[in-house]
């Protein structure tokens, strides 16, 4: 008796799961290109015009990034919210709706020259993120691994292809932003209508089909016994947050620091962002290319090395070619890290998968907050901005190194 899937339940599946993977990849692009990942290329021209410093721009930087720990955090905490309130609990995809409209709202009214709210509103967008983040990525993938078994190939590694497409539609127009005069007012107002477009492309899909957010586990993943060990689950979360650490420092300051390193009146400012975001990009696509029979504590260790070298090539070539190669490396593995470490978590813990998945957001959301405040006291000690920026970039180099050696532990100790 074949039990395989007829031809045109393939076909049918196949347009399904890519509708699926494009819309993850529009909720994503807006979420986290946009409402994170804008203030990046932004914040030279808030310099400019004045409406911030340096300690101002990392306090909303971190303000973001605490944001998006307490989204991974409520995110946690629906399981167990679900289990005594199950009608007030939105599913996934519910949740990842709410998340967009929020996303293009915060980010319009950052237009607004109203500078004592910008915390609050970039706290609140981080929320937004990892709420768009967690229920895009869970409900995502839970519903590609259905349709997999219509004989769909695996398209999860393109919804992550998302923020790095962000960041590169948002990066590109600021030079010409800058040309033209605009201010970051404006830049915040065009950024907010392309969320609002992103979210409208991805809307229709994820209307259908939602389950809770407390049942983000798939079937696929069920039905694999949990093989892991407590330390081994410590481990792999602990490793994880030191990668919010190890990238956070070039993403937040990357165009300022290749400004203070290059020829004033340089373009090529302008363009390592976009190429950060295309390094992004390309990397997830590369993701979904790789066997699912892989060790993924070996893929992570091997993308964290690789952002360490991206680290240490600026570092040490701080020229237009050392920014340049170093932000398409660095993006390279950004999201892979991600895809991977998700991966991983569904693998050991299948039965806690949302529960999982919001405890290693959570700690990598800490990473990420203490990344901001460290460069600024560092640059506050330094004797010159360089060297403050330099030595932000030696620590972060460090935690990527520290956790490549994690994953490489887990793979010897645990083997399989």
């Amino acid at each position: 008796m074949d039990l395989s899937p007829s031809k045109p339940q393939a076909i049918h599946a196949s347009a399904s799961a890519l509708q699926v993977a494009l819309a993850g990849m529009a909720a994503l692009a807006a979420a986290m290109g946009i409402g994170r990942f804008a203030f990046t290329p932004l914040l030279p021209m808030m310099l400019h015009d004045g409406v911030v410093d340096i300690p101002a721009g990392s306090a909303l930087a971190a303000a973001n990034y605490v944001g998006y720990l307490a989204g991974a955090l409520l995110f946690m905490a629906l399981p167990w919210l679900a289990r005594r309130a199950p009608r007030l609990v939105p599913g996934n995809a519910a949740l990842a709706r709410g998340g967009l409209v929020a996303t293009a709202l915060f980010t319009a009214l950052l237009a607004l020259p109203v500078p004592g709210v910008w915390p609050a509103l970039r706290l609140l967008a981080g929320v937004a993120s990892a709420l768009v983040f967690l229920g895009t990525a869970n409900w995502c993938m839970a519903r590609l691994a259905r349709l997999a078994r219509l004989g769909q190939p695996a398209l999860g590694g393109l919804i992550f292809c998302g923020p790095g497409l962000g960041i590169v539609v948002t990066g590109l127009p600021v030079g010409a932003m800058v040309a033209a005069g605009w201010s970051a007012a404006a830049g915040w107002a065009t950024f907010a209508i392309l969320a609002a477009l992103l979210a409208a492309l991805a809307w229709p899909v994820l209307r259908g089909g939602d389950a809770p957010a407390a049942g983000a586990t798939d079937a696929g993943a069920a039905a694999v016994p949990a093989p892991s060990s407590t330390p081994e689950r410590a481990l792999l979360a602990t490793a994880y947050g030191l990668a919010g650490l190890g990238y956070i420092v070039t993403a937040t300051f990357l165009p300022v620091i290749a400004r203070g390193a290059l020829a004033p009146g340089s373009v090529w400012p302008d363009l390592f962002w976009p190429m950060f975001g295309a390094g992004v990009a390309l990397g997830a696509f590369l993701s979904t290319r790789i066997s699912s029979a892989r060790d993924r504590r070996l893929l992570l260790a091997a993308a964290y090395l690789l952002q360490a070298m991206a680290i240490g090539l600026s570092l040490a070539v701080p020229n237009r070619f050392g920014f340049a190669l170093g932000s398409l490396l660095l993006g390279l593995p950004f999201t892979a890290i991600t895809f991977f470490a998700l991966q991983e978590a569904r693998h050991q813990w299948p039965r806690a998968a949302a529960g999982f998945t919001g405890l290693l957001t959570a700690l990598y959301g800490l990473g990420q907050i203490s990344g901001p405040p460290m460069a600024a006291a560092l640059l506050a000690r330094a004797p010159s901005a360089a060297q403050g920026f330099d030595q932000a970039l030696g620590v972060a180099l460090s935690a990527l190194v520290l956790g490549s050696a994690a994953y490489a532990f887990m793979a010897w100790r645990w083997r399989r």
